[in-house]
């Protein structure tokens, strides 16, 4: 089965609700105007049930086939934008300063939309499908309050689907893996506390900024080598605070960073060593460090039934050759990890073409996706339920 007629005659109209999104960018679970959006969408296309404020300000709707025989599948968008200021001068780049859909989800959300109106149009399966618009997929954990609210098993959901763009695919094509596609994430903020003093008579101080310095560089050695070569596992400082003046050694220095793998045990490993780096640290400089590590999401684990379907219906809109199917695994960290915990299911990346990446103020989602996307969720809807 090619890209479908319907959705490729619905593009202009989904590129337009995509591109209304696009310019009303809103972040975490702040999503009112969006939600409104979509649930305005869902009602007037005749879903069966529309569901708001779950998981806060997520919304589900359910459309029954046919024949209902109570099984019901998930799929699932999300909806939050990015807390950047947009650069690509495109006519419906986002009109609220410092926030922009930098990720795609308008895009994720209005093949969603999309998928939405042609199902309740033509109904053609048995069972029911769950179309899940989530809130606070960039670090709020909106997929786990969605999952802890009950949705599942709310609305019987049996199985959950994910899908997210990738710049550098080609449009039209997709990519997946079973096991884990995306990695577990932390967070951690490290702060040195020393003796500070004038930068001309270092001898009397302890000097948070040598100290911390030295962290920083002795932390890259757990991926080089406090871990297994054939292991994954990313320690990332990415910020670094201390001082105020030219000639004073400060007080204290503050990091902070992340940790992204994709076992739990390595990511064990990974906060045991920079906890024991810090011990060894303040007792040879007569410090003070201070370790705060918070895991965030879990791996994005794709159940392997699942990911072989998921991956042979990409395959019946693409073609087999368009399909990668075992992709090397992405480290950054996704909230749809949730969802797979509770139900089995899997994570698919549509290509977005030759643009920028991925949290880039340069990017934009890329409308040609925009058939391939809703083919492929009506295609897995039918077929999954298949009358």
């Amino acid at each position: 089965m090619p890209i479908l007629n319907r959705a490729a005659e619905m593009q202009d109209e989904v590129a337009g609700w995509r591109r209304h999104l696009h310019q009303t960018p809103e972040l975490n679970f702040d999503v009112f105007q969006t939600a409104a959006f979509v649930t305005g969408k869902l009602k007037e296309f005749g879903c069966d049930e529309v569901v708001t404020g779950l998981g806060k300000t997520g919304v589900v709707g359910i459309i029954r086939g046919r024949n209902g025989d109570g099984t019901t599948i998930g799929l699932r968008a999300d909806m939050d934008a990015l807390p950047i200021n947009e650069i690509t001068g495109k006519p419906y780049a986002s009109t609220v300063a410092g926030k922009m859909h930098a990720c795609g989800h308008d895009g994720h959300t209005a093949m969603l939309l999309g998928a939405a109106k042609y199902l309740s149009e033509t109904r053609n399966f048995t069972g029911s499908v769950a179309v899940i618009f989530q809130p606070a997929e960039e670090g709020g954990g909106g997929g786990n309050e969605m999952v802890k609210d009950g949705m599942m098993e709310r609305f019987g959901i049996s199985k959950v689907f994910g899908m997210h763009n990738m710049p550098g695919l080609p449009v039209g094509q997709f990519a997946i893996r079973p096991g884990p596609i995306m990695a577990a994430t932390a967070e951690f903020t490290i702060t040195v506390k020393g003796r500070g003093g004038h930068a001309a008579m270092p001898h009397g101080t302890i000097d948070p900024i040598v100290i911390t310095s030295q962290l920083v560089g002795a932390m890259q050695t757990i991926a080089s080598r406090s871990t297994d070569p054939v292991e994954s596992v990313v320690v990332s400082v990415t910020k670094f605070h201390a001082g105020d003046a030219y000639n004073v050694i400060p007080e204290s220095a503050e990091i902070a960073g992340t940790v992204r793998s994709l076992k739990k045990e390595v990511a064990k490993k990974a906060e045991e060593r920079i906890r024991a780096l810090c011990d060894g640290l303040a007792a040879a400089f007569g410090a003070t460090i201070t370790f705060d590590y918070e895991p965030n999401y879990p791996v994005t684990f794709n159940h392997p039934e699942e990911t072989v379907f998921a991956a042979d219906v990409a395959a019946d809109i693409a073609g087999n050759s368009q399909v990668h199917r075992a992709i090397q695994p992405v480290m950054g960290g996704e909230d749809f990890s949730y969802m797979l915990e509770a139900r089995p299911g899997a994570f698919i990346f549509i290509g977005n073409g030759d643009t920028a990446g991925l949290h880039h103020p340069a990017y934009d989602f890329n409308d040609e996706v925009i058939p391939h996307g809703m083919s492929y969720w009506v295609k897995l809807a039918e077929t999954a339920l298949a009358a």
